[in-house]
């Protein structure tokens, strides 16, 4: 290899390697600003893993309330109500059972679904109008 050519493949994989930054930074940003996501901690030993969704509040501006509605409770709009945080983000924390995909909305005021905007990702639902945000556990 010519001294060119060495010098080519460097200046190129540092220009790769800046590429690589600069593309991440953006998504660290925007999910910090938002304070949102899906954390999820496996507790091997009992067998579930503690997922916690948050909505954030921007999402559910003026809601008096704000369920979880998917797979996990069997589409029952009404078993698992979020808790408003003091910032006006709504959260809750489930047991789900490692090693399936969660289909999953957020119904605002038993009126307005929402996805997950930091979900795993998401799948058409089966009437086909429009997607479900989905957990991977």
């Amino acid at each position: 290899m010519t001294e060119s050519q060495k010098k080519t493949n460097a200046s190129e994989g540092t220009r790769g390697a800046s590429t690589k930054e600069v593309a991440a930074k953006p998504e660290m940003k925007a999910s910090a600003v938002m304070g949102t996501g899906i954390k999820k901690q496996h507790m091997r030993r009992e067998g579930f893993c503690k997922v916690t969704f948050r909505l954030p509040s921007v999402a559910a501006k003026d809601a008096t309330n704000v369920c979880i509605v998917g797979d996990f409770n069997n589409w029952n709009i009404r078993a698992n109500p979020m808790k408003k945080m003091k910032n006006g983000d709504y959260t809750i924390t489930l047991d789900l059972k490692p090693g399936k995909d969660y289909q999953f909305r957020y119904l605002i005021d038993e009126a307005k679904w929402e996805n997950d905007w930091n979900a795993d990702k998401y799948v058409k639902n089966p009437y086909g109008d429009s997607d479900n945000s989905v957990v991977v556990v």
